[in-house]
C-alpha cells in the first residue's frame, strides 16, 4: 500500500507523526505493510500509564537561563501531545521514543508528595521556590485520576513553601481552593501557556490541550481568586504564530494576567525531526518559511543550546519580535515577571507524636 503510515493511522488525535526508537536503543524498528493487514484493522493508540516510586521528588538544576534551581515532576511524558515540546527527548532516558511514546506511555509518581514531605523535613533544607510544570504538564488529563499534583500542593501548603506552576491544563481550576490561600500569603504564582488563539491550529499542534479560549478562562478564574498569573506566549513559532503575539497579550491582560513572557520555538534533539514531520503534513504551504525562520533565529541551526540564546534566539526576526512583545507589554501594563515569592514562612508542620513547643 503506497504511502501507508501505520503510526499516522493509529496516532489520530496525537501530536507526533512517528515513533522512532530512543537514541539509546541499539536497534531500530520500522513498521512495514506486508499486504495482509489494512489500515482499518490497526487499533488506535491508547494512553498507557505505569507507576514509579521516586527516590527523590526534588530535581535540582544550575542553568543560568532559568529563574529557579529546583523543580518537582509529578509525571513523565505528557498526554497533551504538543508536537513542539522540548521535553520529548527526556523520554529517551526511559528507553522510550520521544515521538508517540512520549504522549501515550506515561509514568505517574503517586508517592511523590510523601517523598517530597520527607525531603522538606530534612535538617539543613533551605526553602526556595519550587517550579512545577517546567518539563511535563502537572495538569495533563491523567491528573484527574491520579491527583499527584494536588497532593504535592497539599504538602507545599502545609509547609508554607513557595511554588511556581506552569501549565496549559485548565484542571488547575480544581486546585484554586489551595492556590488562593497560598497566593494570599505570597507563596504561589502561575504561568499559563497560550501558543495561539486559533482553535483549529491549536488542535493540530497541541491536540489534547484545552482550547485557547478555555485557557484564557482559566487565567480569569485564577486572577479572580487572587492568584498572580503570567501569560506565557510560548513557544512563538516564526511564520506560524508570531503574528498573534499582541492578540494573545490583549486577551490575557483583559482576563487579569499581571505579567507576560515569551520564548522562541526551540527544537532540541529528536524534536526537530518530529516538528518537521508534523509541519510538512499539517501546514505544507508554510513549512519552508517556518523552518527557514527557525534556523535564522538559531544561528543557522534547528537549535542552538548556548546559554542566553537557546530561549530568546538571535538575529533580525528574534530582535523584531522581542521589540513587539515589549511594546505590547508596556501598553498593557504587563511586567516581564511576577514578584518573588516568600520563603520566610517555611516551617515543617508537626507530625503525630512530635513534642510540641510550650513557648
Amino acid at each position: 500500500m503506497a504511502g501507508f503510515d501505520p503510526y499516522a493511522v493509529r496516532g489520530k488525535g496525537r501530536g507526533a507523526r512517528s515513533n522512532a526508537p530512543s537514541r539509546y536503543e541499539a536497534y531500530g524498528r520500522e513498521a512495514v505493510d506486508d499486504g495482509w493487514q489494512g489500515e482499518d484493522d490497526l487499533p488506535p493508540l491508547r494512553t498507557e500509564v505505569s507507576v514509579e516510586r521516586p527516590r527523590s521528588a526534588i530535581t535540582r538544576n544550575t542553568s543560568p537561563d532559568l529563574s529557579f534551581d529546583r523543580s518537582v515532576n509529578p509525571y513523565r511524558g505528557c498526554e497533551h501531545g504538543c508536537v513542539y515540546c522540548f521535553a520529548r527527548p527526556s523520554h529517551a532516558w526511559l528507553g522510550l521514543s520521544p515521538g508517540l511514546d512520549f504522549e501515550t506511555k506515561l509514568v505517574a509518581r503517586p508517592e511523590a508528595a510523601d517523598v517530597l514531605a520527607k525531603e522538606l523535613a530534612k535538617k539543613g533544607y533551605r526553602p526556595a521556590t519550587i517550579a512545577i510544570g517546567t518539563n511535563t504538564d502537572p495538569y495533563q488529563p491523567i491528573e484527574r485520576d491520579y491527583r499527584v499534583m494536588r497532593r504535592v500542593l497539599e504538602v507545599l501548603a502545609a509547609h508554607n513553601h513557595p511554588v511556581a506552576i506552569v501549565t496549559k491544563g485548565t484542571l488547575i481550576e480544581r486546585d484554586i481552593d489551595i492556590l488562593a490561600p497560598m497566593a494570599a500569603r505570597g507563596l504561589a504564582k502561575v504561568g499559563v501557556s497560550v501558543t495561539t488563539l486559533d482553535p483549529a491550529l491549536s488542535r493540530k499542534m497541541e491536540p489534547r490541550v484545552p482550547l485557547p479560549k478555555r485557557r484564557i478562562a482559566a487565567i480569569r478564574a485564577l486572577a479572580a481568586a487572587g492568584v498572580p498569573v503570567r501569560v506565557m506566549v510560548s513557544p512563538v513559532v516564526p511564520g506560524l504564530t508570531d503574528h498573534e503575539t499582541e492578540r494573545i497579550l490583549d486577551a490575557a491582560a483583559e482576563a487579569g494576567a499581571r505579567a507576560a513572557s515569551s520564548i522562541l520555538l526551540r527544537l532540541p534533539r529528536e524534536v526537530a525531526t518530529l516538528f518537521r514531520e508534523w509541519l510538512t503534513e499539517a501546514e505544507p504551504g508554510r513549512a519552508a518559511k517556518v523552518i527557514r525562520r527557525v534556523r535564522e533565529a538559531h544561528g543557522g541551526k534547528d537549535y542552538d543550546p548556548e546559554w542566553g540564546k537557546r530561549l530568546k534566539g538571535e538575529g533580525r526576526f528574534a530582535e523584531l519580535h522581542r521589540h513587539r512583545f515589549l511594546l505590547a507589554c508596556k501598553r498593557l501594563g504587563l511586567s516581564e515577571d511576577l514578584p518573588d515569592l516568600r520563603t520566610d514562612l517555611f516551617a515543617v508542620p508537626p507530625r503525630p507524636g512530635d513534642q510540641l513547643e510550650l513557648f
